[in-house]
C-alpha cells in the first residue's frame, strides 16, 4: 500500500508544478487603455514576469479615419533594464487621433502572449 502512496504523492507533486509556471500578464500600460492623452514621448507596457527581449516586440498603429487608412507609426520597441517592462518610442510627436498599441512578448516559460489595447491622443 505504502508504493500507491508515494505514486500519489509524485503526481501530485508533478501536476503542482505545472501551475506555478505562469504566462506573462500585462500588469498596467502607460497611457492607459481607452484614455485620451496628451501625445506621449512614450508608451511603457509593463508585464508581470521578466521577458526575452529577442522576442517580446510591440508595434504602434493609427487608427483608419475617413479618408485615411490604418497607417503603422514609425517606432521602435525594447524591453527595459526592469526586464518587465516593453518600452515604445515612437520616431516622431504622434498626431491627434486613435492608437492601436500590439504587442506579443515571451518570458522564461517561452509561451508567446499577445495583446492589443487603445487609446487616443487629444
Amino acid at each position: 500500500m505504502r508504493p500507491l502512496n508515494v505514486s500519489i504523492a509524485a503526481i501530485a507533486l508533478i501536476a503542482s508544478a505545472g501551475v506555478a509556471q505562469a504566462h506573462p500578464k500585462l500588469v498596467s500600460a502607460n497611457p492607459a487603455a481607452n484614455t485620451a492623452v496628451a501625445a506621449p514621448g512614450k508608451i511603457s507596457l509593463t508585464f508581470s514576469e521578466k521577458l526575452v527581449p529577442a522576442f517580446s516586440k510591440a508595434e504602434l498603429t493609427m487608427s483608419a479615419m475617413p479618408g485615411m487608412a490604418a497607417m503603422q507609426m514609425a517606432s521602435s520597441a525594447a524591453v527595459a533594464p526592469d526586464g518587465r517592462t516593453l518600452i515604445i518610442t515612437p520616431k516622431s510627436r504622434l498626431a491627434r487621433g486613435k492608437y492601436v498599441v500590439t504587442w506579443h512578448v515571451v518570458s522564461g516559460d517561452t509561451h508567446k502572449i499577445a495583446g492589443n489595447y487603445t487609446f487616443a491622443v487629444k
